[in-house]
């Protein structure tokens, strides 16, 4: 679980990222629930664009965060965040608890 100052540092990272999966009226498919796990793989801080009505939006979120096992950083809109460590590989320095 990540803390307060944890979020917030990997907030302050998320604005100058741009969305590596968007998603539309097609929703989630394996597909795109493995661009997004290769996505986590690979950058462990992803942030995604979905177009959708906001109950569709809120239950997307929550079968992607189950799913790949991530947590929800941060929601605005259309964008979420997502951030997932990568236990071989860690890339993004955490500030301690």
């Amino acid at each position: 679980m990540l803390s307060q100052s944890q979020k917030r540092h990997l907030r302050s990272l998320l604005h100058s990222l741009k969305p590596v999966v968007m998603l539309g009226q097609k929703g989630l498919s394996e597909n795109v629930f493995s661009e997004i796990e290769k996505a986590l793989s690979f950058h462990e801080l992803i942030k995604i664009k979905i177009v959708a009505e906001r109950d569709e939006r809120a239950q997307m979120i929550e079968a992607i965060v189950e799913h790949t096992g991530a947590q929800l950083v941060q929601q605005i809109g259309h964008m979420a965040g997502l951030f997932r460590r990568n236990p071989k590989k860690p890339k993004i320095v955490l500030p301690s608890q």
